[in-house]
């Protein structure tokens, strides 16, 4: 799977570079005070937000389809790392046997093939959720001027199933942007990053008009966060 090789390819930059994922993560934790000792990471990448958690983890289990992310990621006791796809249902067969304090997604879902699938999936764990999901309006600048359709799912739809399956979950809308001295360096991070996830449909000279004509010193990020509070 390219996606797949895309992420795995470019692990050790991506510790370097997820600089608004960090982001995204700090404030996904800002909502967390039930201090779960017990957590499921799903598309954990190479432990970000193991590392930011600042309570102490009894029990921790990281999902990634990407081997040389979970390579980079802290191993320790108790820590158990999974080599699997979410978008697999034998993923959450799996998953099902166990019970988690709080469930985790930062910055993976938007990669989703079915996402009202997967979050049906998740919702079935019957744990509490913090989820943070991009949408469409992530490089809408970038994606316009190249003439190219938006690579992710809409905030309007992201949101419409999110309620659907964590109706009394609360949301909350984050916009990020990030600079960069010239466009060749923004080009040269989104492909650190893993952002493009095996995106590549513009030629030679499409590329050389789009860092032409991009009218901006920055990139932009939308994203929808959801907590839900711990179940009584």
């Amino acid at each position: 799977m390219k996606i797949q090789r895309e992420f795995s390819e470019n692990a050790k930059a991506y510790d370097e570079v997820n600089v608004i994922q960090r982001k995204v993560i700090d404030r996904m934790l800002s909502y967390v005070n039930d201090m779960p000792a017990t957590i499921l990471d799903i598309g954990c990448g190479s432990g970000t937000l193991y590392r930011m958690a600042t309570w102490d983890i009894t029990s921790y289990t990281g999902v990634d389809f990407a081997k040389g992310m979970l390579e980079r990621h802290p191993k320790g006791e108790g820590v158990t790392l999974l080599e699997a796809d979410f978008n697999d249902p034998k993923t959450f067969a799996g998953l099902g046997k166990e019970r988690f304090d709080r469930i985790f997604s930062a910055s993976a879902l938007q990669w989703a093939k079915d996402l009202d699938g997967t979050l049906e999936q998740i919702a079935a764990l019957e744990a509490p959720v913090s989820l943070a999901i991009f949408t469409s309006d992530t490089f809408k600048t970038l994606y316009r001027t190249a003439g190219l359709p938006p690579l992710l799912r809409s905030g309007e739809e992201i949101t419409s199933m999110l309620q659907k399956h964590f109706p009394d979950a609360q949301t909350e809308l984050l916009h990020y942007t990030l600079a960069f001295p010239d466009v060749r360096a923004m080009f040269r991070y989104m492909k650190k990053s893993g952002v493009g996830a095996g995106r590549n449909l513009l030629g030679y000279k499409e590329m050389r008009a789009l860092m032409r004509d991009y009218p901006l010193d920055h990139l932009e990020y939308e994203i929808i966060l959801l907590h839900e509070k711990k179940r009584r």
